[in-house]
């Protein structure tokens, strides 16, 4: 359903429930899923793939070019994936050449006036509060939980589960399964409530626990304690996940207690 006074590029791809309200900017190249609703004064530029069943209220711009002046006008997108929302005034730039694509998870919730830049890749059911500041290629893993008016750094990688107290600095990475806060930002315990409303066991809390143990609580450096873990304490996927984010880690991982 589109308002007359909504403006839709006629080679933009909008399937045929998807609510218009006025004032709507759609640009040439954009793909917009069933059920989807957009909100009044919307922009969509070019090179938008936006899924099914997502919500974008009044003032979000999706899919303008990057703030980067590397960009040459390549041809790139931003991917929003299911059931995602977009609150007032988001803004989520499209790739560059780097990458050749933004993405947005399915199932998240950005918050209003947060940016997401260039050729970032947010996953799955991630929640991005108020005002937050994404800058250019940060990953974001599955199920993160970003405070409002937090700025991170660009290059970072934030991991799966993460919960990040609001109005934190992030120039670092952070390993999945845990809490960050403080200033300068550091390490806050493991987000214990989180997995359990994700139905982790009590066992798997308790082996994340000591995993941290080894990386936060001990006198070794990083390269120590990973060879630690490895050798003392019991496979599991999140064991291995952790160890393969530190091993990864090119910004190096945020600091432990202050």
């Amino acid at each position: 359903m589109k308002q007359p006074l909504a403006y839709v590029h006629p080679d933009a791809k909008i399937a045929n429930n998807v609510v218009i309200e006025p004032f709507v900017t759609i640009d040439k190249n954009v793909v917009i899923g069933e059920g989807t609703h957009i909100g009044s004064n919307v922009t969509i530029l070019e090179g938008a793939r936006i899924g099914k069943n997502c919500r974008i209220f009044p003032g979000a711009v999706i899919s303008a070019i990057p703030q980067d002046l590397k960009f040459q006008g390549e041809e790139t997108t931003v991917e929003i994936g299911d059931n995602t929302t977009l609150r007032e005034c988001v803004t989520v730039n499209r790739g560059t050449a780097a990458k050749g694509k933004t993405v947005v998870g399915s199932n998240c919730l950005i918050m209003a006036y947060s940016h997401i830049a260039h050729d970032c890749v947010v996953g799955d059911h991630v929640i991005i509060s108020n005002a937050t500041q994404v800058a250019g290629e940060v990953d974001i893993d599955n199920y993160a939980v970003i405070g409002g008016g937090t700025l991170i750094h660009q290059f970072s990688h934030i991991g799966a589960h993460v919960m990040i107290q609001g109005g934190s600095l992030v120039n670092k990475d952070i390993p999945p399964y845990i809490k960050v806060g403080r200033n300068p930002i550091s390490y806050a315990g493991i987000n214990s409530i989180g997995l359990r409303r994700r139905n982790f066991s009590n066992e798997t809390i308790c082996n994340i626990q000591e995993i941290y143990r080894y990386l936060y609580q001990s006198a070794m450096n990083h390269t120590e304690a990973l060879e630690r873990i490895e050798a003392e304490l019991p496979a599991t996927k999140e064991r291995d996940e952790v160890v393969l984010f530190v091993r990864n880690s090119k910004r190096g991982i945020i600091k432990g207690y202050l």
